[in-house]
Parts: C-alpha cells; sequence; structure tokens
C-alpha cells in the first residue's frame, strides 16, 4: 500500500488489496457474495445435500405434500421432493449464468473497444448492428432465438447470450472513446505498435473492470430470462428440475399448493438479489475514481 511501489507486480497487488478492503466495508456486497458462494457448493455438492430424487417420486404416498419435516418444502404434483429439485435446479442456474458471462462478455468487450479504438466506418456498422439487437426486448430477442434453434437448455444459453453482448460493446465503446486519447496510448503508437496490439494490450485490459461489475449486475437478467424461457417451455425440457418451469409446473396449484411455486420463485429472488448486491459492492470496489 505504499504511494511508491517498486514493481508492476506490487502496485497490481495493491490495488487488488485496496479493492478487497472496500468491498469488505460493504455489508450488503458481503451477504451477497456469501449467498453466491453458497450456490456454488449446493451446486458441486448436490448430489449430497439433497435429500430425495429430483426426478422421481411416488404417486400414491407424497404427492402435492405441505412443507414438513419429512419434506421442508413440500412435494409436487409428481410426488418429486421440492428441495431436492431446488438443490439440482442450481447446478442449472450456475450453468446459464457462467456459460452467458463467458460467451456474451467477451464479445461485447471486443466488438465495443474496436468500434471505439477505429471509428469511421468500422464504428457506425459495429454500433448499428449494437442498435439493432437494444432495439428489442431480450426477453423477445431470446425467444426468437429459441424457437429458431429449437427448445433446450444448451440452445437457451446460446440465445441468452446472442441477446446480452450489446450492454457490454456499449460499455466497452464508451471508454475507449476516452481512453484512446490519452498520452500513454499516443506514445505506444510512435513505438510503433499495431492497432490490434494496442486494442488488446493497452486498452481492453482497462475496460475488463467495467465489463465485470456490468456482467455481475446482470446476473439476475440473465437468470430471469432463463426462468423465463423455462417457464414457457423453450428453455431447459423435462423432468429437469429447472426454477423457471417448476413455477410453470406450480401455477396450476398456486391457489391450494402454494408452495409448489412459491419455493423455486424465492429460490429466484434470493438469488438474483444476491447478484446485484455483488455487483454493487464490486462496482464500488472497482471504481478507481471512487478510490481514496
Amino acid at each position: 500500500m505504499s504511494d511508491r511501489p517498486l514493481s508492476r507486480r506490487q502496485a497490481a497487488l495493491g490495488r487488488a488489496y485496496g479493492a478487497c478492503r472496500t468491498f469488505s466495508r460493504n455489508r450488503l456486497a458481503m451477504v451477497g457474495l456469501l449467498i453466491v458462494l453458497a450456490l456454488v457448493l449446493v451446486a458441486l455438492f448436490a448430489d449430497l445435500l439433497a435429500p430425495y430424487s429430483a426426478y422421481t417420486g411416488d404417486l400414491r404416498t407424497t404427492r402435492l405434500l405441505p412443507p414438513s419435516w419429512a419434506h421442508w418444502m413440500g412435494t409436487d404434483d409428481q410426488g418429486r421432493d421440492i428441495l431436492s429439485r431446488l438443490i439440482h435446479g442450481s447446478r442449472i442456474t450456475l450453468f446459464v449464468v457462467v456459460l452467458v458471462a463467458v460467451l456474451a462478455a467477451p464479445i461485447g468487450l471486443i466488438v465495443g473497444t474496436v468500434a471505439g479504438y477505429a471509428g469511421g466506418l468500422v464504428d457506425a456498422t459495429l454500433m448499428r448492428i449494437t442498435d439493432i439487437f437494444l432495439a428489442f426486448p431480450r426477453l423477445i430477442l431470446a425467444l426468437a432465438f429459441v424457437a429458431a434453434l429449437g427448445p433446450g437448455i444448451e440452445n437457451a444459453v446460446i440465445a441468452i447470450a446472442i441477446t446480452s453482448w450489446p450492454p457490454y460493446a456499449r460499455l466497452a465503446r464508451a471508454e475507449t472513446l476516452t481512453i484512446r486519447q490519452t498520452d500513454y496510448i499516443a506514445a505506444v503508437q510512435l513505438l510503433g505498435a499495431s492497432p490490434w496490439r494496442i486494442v488488446f494490450r493497452h486498452i481492453m485490459p482497462l475496460c475488463v473492470s467495467s465489463v465485470i461489475v456490468r456482467v455481475t449486475l446482470d446476473m439476475a437478467g440473465i437468470i430471469l430470462t432463463a426462468a423465463g424461457l423455462g417457464f414457457l417451455g423453450l428453455g431447459a425440457q423435462p423432468p429437469m428440475p429447472e426454477w423457471g418451469a417448476m413455477i410453470a409446473n406450480g401455477r396450476l396449484y398456486v391457489l391450494d399448493q402454494w408452495w409448489v411455486a412459491a419455493a423455486p420463485g424465492a429460490a429466484i429472488f434470493i438469488v438474483s438479489l444476491a447478484f446485484n448486491l455483488l455487483g454493487d459492492g464490486l462496482r464500488d470496489a472497482l471504481d478507481p475514481k471512487a478510490a481514496k
């Protein structure tokens, strides 16, 4: 934490340490982080944590049972334990979140930095394509892509990723327009660095932190979009324990057996809230203008 670091590594570690201290002072962000870590652990050890099978039930004795000591969150219309299905469904939620982030964030980062640095016709073309994607609501556009690709969790992930990259491109372009005017970019140009090297080695790393924060804040929307596709029958297919499909299954019994739809709805709400709290904390920790 010295004012004059002796090396680039020490400077990077100092910034990371300062970001961790800032993040740890935000109690709500810590709560969000703990919930997200709990989601990861539940997904990893779902087979050990689930008290019953997530795919089989007994229609004669365990159909639509209310919450009890035997079934903490009750059972559904097929006699399956809802808690066990929620635990196994966390794997699907984490699968969707991770894959969409891995696919959409790099695409948006590359498109935004290239458009912002190149300018001219390249910038206009890439941004008009981005505007076309932004003109449609994310869920409606995802529905169109899933309808074309076919129902299934893999196609749902691809559709959500296709519709999620434009905001990242806009954010990266806005930062690139500021960064390319700085003195050190002019110095790199005078040294003879190629435009691709400038974009990938000197501009893109400076935009990563902002994109990470935006991705974290968008996780709630990604989860809700995946749940919406599952609710409409275009995401994960039965008997997979996807939370949106579980809500769709429970809507038939929402007045009398409310727990069938309430349990997965509460899970979606808690996880979405956790990612929002985590994103707020990361925004405060990674914002260089907020550093003291």
